[in-house]
């Protein structure tokens, strides 16, 4: 075969070669970040939630008490860390997509904006975006399902205050705006807070797990839970409690008492549906 033709030949499969190459990372890259979207983070409400809550203290039955309590607040502790599992996967995605390229398209930097901004927390420091990337990592993740219903428990009295009953605060969550709530019968004079009122259970869990996320005051929690992931290691609920020495003014106490409710209720939790 001639030298021309031979480099012919070579140059020709060469340029098929790329072309080919090129038409496969596209669509490689195209099945990879179509789902970068808002709507993508969508996950179906659920009717139940915003109905009235259970008169837990109509039940005589202790055990019968505890599996209606924890068969109540499960689906929408389920659906809440559905949805931050989303946002997780979303958010590696979006690092992806950012190390390759150095820049976001305007509906990526959409989607990047509004979990910065959600998972954000006064008095953060101004990041960079790979900072803001890290910083995401470790704040945007689950909270296990049974700490979430022993914390629940203890907070709201099995759902009997009059927070939980009147306004789905199952986790004394406060504010500090004027009528955001309830005020505090034994509130101090000086005292601002009040206990937060929700418009439903799904604001109510959503608040507490993203709280738990992004306050400072549980920076110890989100890095027992980064530890247990980069050692591939269950995220369980023992462990994490061991993070909340902040959540009650009685500390170690109130750890110890949240590992004992754990213990305690598992079957419990195990049968609630």
């Amino acid at each position: 075969m001639p030298n021309f033709i031979r480099c012919f030949v070579v140059s020709f499969i060469v340029v098929v070669s790329t072309l080919v190459l090129i038409v496969f990372v596209q669509q490689f890259s195209t099945k990879t970040y179509d789902n970068i979207s808002l709507e993508s983070l969508y996950v179906a409400p659920l009717e139940s939630s915003n109905k009235a809550v259970p008169d837990f203290s109509t039940y005589s039955n202790v055990t019968a008490k505890k599996r209606a309590f924890f068969a109540y607040l499960k689906p929408e502790i389920q659906r809440q860390n559905q949805i931050v599992l989303k946002e997780r996967d979303m958010v590696f995605a979006l690092q992806e997509v950012y190390a390759q390229q150095q820049y976001l398209t305007k509906r990526q930097q959409k989607v990047f904006d509004v979990l910065a901004e959600k998972y954000r927390f006064t008095g953060d420091e101004s990041l960079t975006i790979e900072q803001t990337f890290e910083s995401l990592i470790r704040r945007v993740d689950t909270i296990p399902e049974a700490l979430v219903l022993v914390q629940a428990a203890n907070e709201s009295g099995w759902g009997t205050s009059r927070f939980a009953q009147k306004g789905y605060n199952f986790f004394g969550l406060w504010c500090f705006k004027e009528g955001c709530g309830f005020v505090p019968k034994l509130r101090e004079n000086e005292a601002v807070h009040e206990v937060a009122k929700f418009r439903s259970l799904s604001h109510a869990v959503m608040t507490y797990i993203r709280n738990l996320n992004r306050h400072y005051a549980y920076k110890e929690l989100r890095s027992i839970r980064q530890n247990l992931r980069t050692q591939d290691k269950p995220v369980t609920a023992s462990a994490l409690a061991l993070g909340l020495s902040s959540y009650s003014e009685r500390g170690q106490e109130y750890i110890e008492e949240l590992l004992s409710m754990l213990r305690v209720n598992k079957k419990h939790m195990d049968t609630a549906s």
